[in-house]
């Protein structure tokens, strides 16, 4: 269920600054959304996996304070991830 090397190198290539830029908050929710959206297709499938989905939980409150980071540091970032990526807020 995690992301393999090229499913995150495409995400690096994609939302960070250079090619080896894993640590920025941009690269970092891109690669938790991506975790989330795995995370919801196998919860569909197996809906009594509490395990999975208190990761799930702990997933989604992690890139939640990223994006409040984001926004408070980069308002202009944070409007461009949030478009690209769907998310609502």
């Amino acid at each position: 269920m995690s992301l393999t090397v090229q499913e995150k190198a495409e995400l690096v290539e994609k939302f960070g600054s250079h090619a080896n830029d894993t640590g920025s908050p941009e690269v970092q929710i891109a690669i938790f959304d991506k975790r989330i959206k795995q995370l919801q297709d196998h919860l569909n499938e197996h809906k009594h996996d509490q395990s999975s989905r208190r990761g799930l939980l702990k997933l989604v409150g992690k890139r939640r304070n990223y994006l409040r980071y984001l926004n408070k540091k980069d308002p202009e970032s944070y409007r461009k991830i949030i478009g690209e990526l769907g998310l609502r807020r």
